[in-house]
């Protein structure tokens, strides 16, 4: 365990925010609190937490109604602001790249690395290599400083800033066990952000944040059949409103449907011509919209893959009782936060 204090999963989402919290059972890793908290639009826009008050008095209520006592957060970003990129360097010690990943880190992101936090991991470590892989994140100050700073107005401890994309691979690892030559692309489709990561195994192959999501579904449901943004949502996700058919919903539907898949084709096109001899054979879907009608069929059509939800609790125990429905209902949604609460056991 991190420390004596669990760690919980807080995922700041542009719609909702959520939070899990994890502890160890008899039978492995169970759910001790789950909760859910919708947002009003315009509160998070570009991954920017826009109105602090709003954000954090939705905090202090998930937690309170959800009963989770712990003030440790783990919790993410993603986004403009986030740099996430693979270099190569020669063969060094430990004490050598600490002091040469800044000078590497200042060529390789377009920020001034003034403002920006630097981290780094060695992916690949041959020692009949003269080279290695080196993963270098780096993350905007004001935006840590944007998510930070709710968390403590809510009162809370930020322990962790994670990326939203690794969160996703947290989860994919532990509930998963992938086998280490095992290509797999993981999306998490939130309501105005796509996170894609590629990983091979455990490792990290190719990691892009693309600006759609569910909202575009929500907003053109909205204009097309002048609906109400609730009516919308429901109906989105796959709810029946009304008298509104399935056939004037689909359409609309299958429309952004369209943008985000020649999204991810751009993504995938991108890997392929940089990543020699890799080839994706997955996709796990993750994230609140995950659950559009078609989405899942469209994206196995267009890539000749075989496409399913990424399921959180495939390993990790869902919990009895409160918080049951929820997952019951959309379990893709908590897929994030589920990889941040797993961070509290630094034995997995």
């Amino acid at each position: 365990m991190f420390g004596k204090q669990s760690i919980v999963g807080l995922d700041v989402g542009s719609s909702s925010i959520k939070a899990v919290e994890l502890k160890r059972g008899r039978k492995g890793i169970e759910v001790a609190h789950v909760g859910l908290e919708p947002l009003p639009a315009d509160i998070v826009v570009d991954s920017m937490i826009v109105d602090s008050g709003t954000v954090s008095s939705a905090i202090s209520k998930l937690f309170t109604e959800n009963e989770i006592k712990s003030r440790a957060v783990a919790t993410s970003v993603s986004g403009h602001s986030v740099i996430v990129k693979k270099i190569p360097l020669p063969m060094m010690s430990d004490q050598e790249l600490a002091e040469t990943i800044q000078k590497e880190a200042a060529q390789a992101i377009p920020f001034d690395i003034a403002d920006v936090s630097i981290d780094y991991q060695i992916l690949s470590e041959d020692p009949s290599s003269p080279t290695m892989d080196v993963l270098l994140v780096a993350v905007k100050k004001d935006k840590i400083l944007n998510y930070t700073n709710v968390l403590s107005m809510a009162g809370k401890s930020p322990a962790i800033v994670d990326i939203d994309a690794f969160a996703l691979q947290n989860c994919y690892e532990y509930n998963y066990e992938p086998a280490p030559n095992s290509t797999v692309a993981l999306l998490n489709l939130g309501a105005s952000v796509m996170n894609i990561n590629i990983v091979k195994g455990t490792a990290p192959l190719f990691t892009r944040d693309v600006s759609v999501g569910g909202h575009q579904y929500t907003d053109s449901l909205q204009k097309e059949l002048d609906l109400s943004f609730d009516d919308a949502e429901a109906l989105k996700l796959g709810r029946k409103v009304g008298t509104v058919s399935e056939d004037a919903k689909l359409p609309v539907l299958q429309q952004v449907t369209e943008i985000i898949v020649l999204e991810i084709q751009k993504t995938f096109d991108f890997f392929r011509a940089t990543a020699a001899g890799e080839h994706i054979e997955k996709i796990y879907l993750a994230g609140g919209s995950c659950k559009v009608p078609g989405l899942i069929e469209s994206l196995r059509q267009e890539f000749s893959l075989p496409v399913e939800e990424l399921n959180p609790f495939q390993k990790v125990l869902p919990p009895v009782g409160p918080g049951l429905e929820l997952v019951e209902q959309n379990a893709g949604q908590l897929a994030v936060a589920v990889g941040l609460a797993l961070r509290s056991f630094d034995d997995l």
